[in-house]
């Protein structure tokens, strides 16, 4: 699965576990935009995934979390990597300032 269908997927997932239609995002999305976004035939900015959060209730890491990784496994192992990962940038970043 590709990352545009794997967003789709957890975009579409995310909406129905909130219970909602593709019509409560119209204050931040056309029905359409969000259909094609659902089947992967478009892919967002941040900031409409912020938007698009917003009204599901839910952080966006969230949704791209569910995008990578869809079992709790494998959200522990993101998780851990992203843990790793950010450490170092930011010991990086320290080590370089004065």
């Amino acid at each position: 699965m590709t990352e545009k269908s794997s967003f789709a997927a957890a975009l579409r997932m995310t909406r129905k576990a909130r219970g909602l239609s593709q019509e409560a995002f119209s204050d931040v999305s056309s029905r359409t935009y969000l259909s094609s976004l659902e089947r992967g035939l478009k892919s967002p900015t941040l900031n409409k995934v912020a938007e698009l959060c917003a009204v599901m209730e839910v952080h966006p890491l969230t949704l791209l979390t569910l995008a990578y990784a869809t079992d709790s496994k494998a959200i522990d192992k993101l998780f851990a990597r992203l843990r790793e990962e950010s450490n170092t940038v930011l010991a990086a970043k320290a080590a370089r300032e004065p």
